[in-house]
């Protein structure tokens, strides 16, 4: 029985990877950072583990209590929207802890368990924002984007070894708690400079025109998780949802 370590598993996403792979008959390492075990089926085959991403001691105690994995998925991110000059030093750190630095910790932990078996897989969940500019996103944007580049050199090096890195690049889901924290983050940061407003409220009625628009839904991200476990011909980057998918187009 095979068995994955994902991160961020408290809500969308990660949520509904843990529960796919259960399905499919994994063993599961869901982490978040307030375990709660009421949000998957009892089983057997599940472990809830505490894990802050940007804590090296909390990555290092996650990893030695989940023991042998053959899959790592780095699937917890913070959103952010605003423009670089109302965005606080404090917050840019935060964001770039967790969604970029924290997955290299992640990584960092199961390489020598990958490396010594000669075997491992490892999927950083990303944003299709990296495909396309946008206002009012360059800070998050940079921190994905960087774990793309990131990502296209660790899959070089850990080729020899046996190791497999993809990406997956999930495109809007307004619907998830993903979004909510990203509004509550501006929120406590003051919310939109006054400068920045016009800019601010054309990126939001552009986002409520496309309402009804095709967008990702947690599925599209769950399906390209899966392809990127199990399927060793699947291609280094992968979109994920309509909206993504027609970027690239």
């Amino acid at each position: 029985m095979k068995t994955v370590m994902i991160t961020g598993c408290s809500s969308g996403f990660g949520l509904e990877t843990a529960r796919h792979f259960l399905d499919k008959g994994w063993s599961v390492v869901a982490t978040m950072r307030s375990p709660r075990t009421d949000l998957l089926d009892a089983s057997d085959r599940l472990r809830v583990l505490p894990l802050d991403v940007t804590d090296p001691a909390s990555v290092a105690r996650a990893v030695e209590s989940a023991g042998p994995i053959d899959a790592l998925v780095n699937n917890a991110g913070i959103g952010w929207m605003g423009p670089l000059e109302g965005t606080s030093a404090e917050a840019i750190r935060n964001i770039f802890e967790t969604n970029t630095f924290g997955t290299m910790e992640m990584i960092r932990a199961v390489l020598p368990q990958f490396r010594a078996r000669g075997a491992g897989t490892i999927v950083n969940v990303s944003s299709s924002t990296t495909l396309k500019p946008l206002q009012l996103l360059s800070v998050y944007t940079a921190s994905k984007s960087a774990l793309n580049a990131f990502s296209e050199c660790l899959a070089l090096e850990l080729e020899p070894f046996g190791i497999r890195t993809r990406l997956v690049l999930p495109g809007r889901a307004p619907g998830t708690s993903f979004s909510a924290n990203a509004r509550g983050l501006m929120a406590e940061a003051g919310g939109i400079p006054e400068a920045y407003r016009p800019q601010a409220e054309q990126v939001f009625a552009a986002a409520a025109a496309a309402a009804h628009a095709e967008i990702t839904h947690a599925q599209d991200v769950v399906a390209a998780v899966w392809r990127a476990v199990v399927d060793p011909g699947c291609p280094m980057s992968q979109t994920a949802g309509a909206d993504a998918d027609a970027l690239v187009a």
